[in-house]
């Protein structure tokens, strides 16, 4: 059964999203992607917005008026793709919503902006998170495989002058993403980072994230009590 989402993207504009327990949930991190990157383009052009769950994503950054060109979907889930067309056309969102693994469904056609918001966190993090409870995360034990292979072979899906954006977690391999990014783009850029309380549903779970963490998977900061990670997000282009 479908239920309600309200994402405000800015002071001025507040949307509604049909969202449900098959498809995985907006987070903190997907409303930060989408305020750095409306910040950032500066051009309209064409978006493709890749392991798109609800199609929060491109369709907030379709309303900002940052595409004059159909938005581009793709998730793995089918009742991911089904899902963003119903939100699509609720929001009067000219879209291609198709499903397949990452680029599968585009090979041929460059785009001028790729959003990328595929699972990025460690699938043992994600086993004991409240964000994956009837969603599949297979982005490895460090959590890096998913966006690592985004990245290898976005330069073949970008235009000329194109660029990717993508959110690196520090509940994956945060340094193992970086060089992968560096390897294939000339351009890596930080635009913007933000901090989060670890969940509670994940606090009595801490002696698997301290071990996690001292083997490197991840990366998480206690501090007074608290544990906590982060999101970045960055910008790449050739």
């Amino acid at each position: 059964m479908n239920n309600r989402y309200t994402f405000k993207i800015n002071d001025l504009c507040e949307l509604n999203y049909l969202v449900n327990d098959k498809v995985f949930l907006p987070t903190g991190t997907s409303e930060l992607l989408v305020r750095t990157v409306s910040s950032q383009i500066k051009q309209s052009g064409s978006m493709l917005d890749l392991g798109c769950g609800t199609g929060l994503v491109g369709i907030s950054l379709a309303k900002l008026g940052l595409t004059n060109f159909p938005v581009y979907f793709s998730d793995l889930s089918e009742d991911a793709v089904k899902l963003t067309i119903q939100n699509a056309n609720e929001h009067n969102v000219d879209s291609d919503v198709r499903v397949g693994p990452l680029y599968e469904p585009w090979k041929g056609m460059n785009f001028d902006y790729i959003i990328d918001d595929v699972s990025g966190i460690s699938e043992e993090i994600a086993k004991i998170s409240p964000w994956f409870q009837n969603v599949p995360c297979t982005s490895g034990l460090d959590g890096a495989d998913l966006v690592v292979d985004v990245l290898k072979h976005a330069p073949l899906y970008l235009k000329k002058n194109g660029k990717i954006f993508f959110p690196v977690l520090s509940l994956s391999n945060v340094q193992k993403i970086l060089d992968a990014a560096q390897k294939n783009f000339k351009n890596v850029k930080l635009l913007a980072r933000k901090t989060w309380p670890l969940p509670q549903e994940m606090l009595p779970h801490l002696e698997t994230i301290r071990s996690l963490a001292i083997k490197n998977v991840i990366n998480v900061e206690e501090k007074f009590g608290m544990v906590t990670w982060y999101t970045e997000i960055y910008e790449a282009n050739n």
